[in-house]
Parts: structure tokens; C-alpha cells; sequence
């Protein structure tokens, strides 16, 4: 068992997360395929194969410390090079996972680790997430994002994709309670709630990050989310 599987295996051991052995190859192939593709487009700063197993493997995976639901339709929101995406549809095969955002690279080597990795239950899409709100709205029960914008620009891009009963997960940092108090009037704007928030220490890191749990609870009003620009210029 090489290094890099034995942090894997451990790590989602402790933080309860079930898997199979075909789900650890899996993963181990993506990292492999992040790693080999990262040395001629940058798509991620994190090159050291462990950090990789724990800052992109590890930390996907601590949003299935609270299930969702078989069966459940899950956005990933600025997806990236398909983090927390792409680890959730290993790991639970039953959610059918759609993964947005804007870069045409980001999108391209998704979808190539899509095919590669035989994920039926996944799809990768190049849009601006208000694009795609606007077809798609309040179709997700969850929608999920590990994207750096802050907490008031993400609900604005996440809240209209969310169902009312669904969930709007943001993973922040610990260090996010000024993020997390500006942003309630644009949640509560926009439908949310406050759920809770979960911190949770990641497997053999000295790192803690933060799950921001957002309860849609009410429709979200016409009108949102604005164009990128206005959000980003003016957030609620």
C-alpha cells in the first residue's frame, strides 16, 4: 500500500466516511491525473501528492460527515479542476452531481476525469453559475461550493439553484465568523437560514476547515442573482 492510499484510507476512516476498494482506486487515479495534467496547465498550487490526498480528497469528502439523502441532486458551484465534485460522486455513486464553472480548462479536465473514471452519475458544465441558475432554478437539493468568493457572493449564485427544503453548503475557513455574521442579511434576502456550522478537522493536517450550512427555506425572490458583475460590485 503506497503512502498516499494509506492517508486516504485512514483519513476517510476517521472521518466516517464508507468506502470500497474500487472508490479508493478511483480517487487515487484522480489525484494521479490532477498531478500529471497540473505540470502543463496550472490547475491547482497544492503539487505535493499527500497534501493532495488531504487538501483535495480529504476535505471534498468531509461534506458526506453529514449525508445527503440517496439519490439526491447535488451542484458543485465554481467547481474548479472538480473539487468537492468529483471525490462525492466516487464516494456515493447514488447522487447525481452537476459541476459548473466558467473555465473552459477546468471544465475540459473534468469531463476527461468523468470518462476516465466511468462516473455516470456526473456532468460538467462551462457556465457562470447566475447563467445556469436561470434554466435550472431551485432544481438542486444541494448545491455546494469551495469556490474563495465570500459568503454573501456565493449565496447570491447558490441560493437560486437550491430547492426549498434543500441545503446550500459553503466550505469556509475557521476563521470566517466576520464573513459568516455580513453575510446573514443576503441569506435571508435570497431564502436561507443559517443552519449550522460544522468545523472539522482535516485527517492528518493540522488544518481546520468550516462547513457553512444554509437551510433553504423560502423561495428566492425574482430578480436573483443578478449578473456577475452587480453581484460582485454590490452584494447584498
Amino acid at each position: 500500500m503506497t503512502a498516499e492510499e494509506t492517508i486516504l484510507r485512514a483519513g476517510l476512516a476517521q472521518l466516517g466516511v464508507p468506502h470500497t476498494d474500487g472508490q479508493i482506486s478511483q480517487l487515487l487515479t484522480l489525484a494521479r491525473r490532477l498531478l500529471e495534467v497540473n505540470q502543463v496547465m496550472n490547475l491547482t498550487a497544492i503539487t505535493d501528492p499527500a497534501a493532495v490526498m488531504r487538501l483535495h480528497l480529504l476535505d471534498s469528502a468531509t461534506l458526506l460527515t453529514r449525508p445527503p439523502a440517496a439519490g439526491a441532486a447535488v451542484c458543485d458551484v465554481g467547481c474548479g479542476p472538480g473539487f468537492p465534485g468529483l471525490p462525492l460522486a466516487i464516494l456515493r455513486p447514488d447522487l447525481r452531481l452537476t459541476l459548473v464553472d466558467s473555465q473552459r480548462k477546468r471544465i475540459d479536465f473534468v469531463n476527461r476525469c468523468i470518462a476516465e473514471l466511468a462516473l455516470e452519475n456526473a456532468a460538467a458544465v462551462h457556465a457562470r453559475a447566475e447563467e445556469w441558475a436561470a434554466d435550472h432554478r431551485e432544481e438542486y437539493d444541494w448545491t455546494v461550493s469551495r469556490a474563495v468568493a465570500r459568503l454573501p457572493v456565493l449565496s447570491e449564485l447558490c441560493l437560486p439553484l437550491t430547492r426549498v427544503g434543500g441545503a446550500f453548503c459553503a466550505m469556509k475557513s475557521v476563521g470566517s465568523d466576520e464573513e459568516i455574521a455580513a453575510s446573514r442579511r443576503a441569506i435571508a434576502t435570497l431564502g436561507g437560514e443559517i443552519d449550522r456550522l460544522d468545523d472539522i478537522a482535516l485527517p492528518g493536517a493540522e488544518v481546520t476547515h468550516r462547513l457553512v450550512w444554509v437551510r433553504k427555506a423560502r423561495p428566492t425572490p425574482a430578480g436573483y442573482p443578478r449578473p456577475y458583475r452587480k453581484i460582485s460590485a454590490k452584494p447584498l
